[in-house]
């Protein structure tokens, strides 16, 4: 198995801890803000993260935003492979 190698700049964007916002776009499915929140809890410390859902136009998909609070770079790496992860997401932007 290989491993992605990333090369983002956020390091030098960022300054950490800071608040980071995940957009993620999924199958509309009543388990997807479940899913997505089960893995930022699992990846972040405690808090009081509200996602904000948004169906798609025609209602196919639903977009899933999250304001986290990120510790670096690689927080932010490991958020994105793990929700990438997810079967019902499409995207994570």
């Amino acid at each position: 198995m290989s491993k992605i190698v990333k090369d983002t700049k956020f390091d030098e964007y960022l300054d950490f801890p800071c608040h980071f916002n995940f957009k993620v776009l999924g199958v509309a499915d009543d388990q997807l803000v479940d899913l997505v929140m089960d893995v930022i809890r699992q990846h972040t410390d405690a808090g009081d993260y509200s996602p904000q859902v948004k169906p798609s136009s025609k209602g196919n998909y639903h977009s899933v935003s999250v304001k986290v609070t990120v510790t670096s770079k690689d927080h932010i790496e490991l958020l994105y492979t793990e929700l990438g992860k997810i079967d019902l997401v499409r995207y994570v932007l």
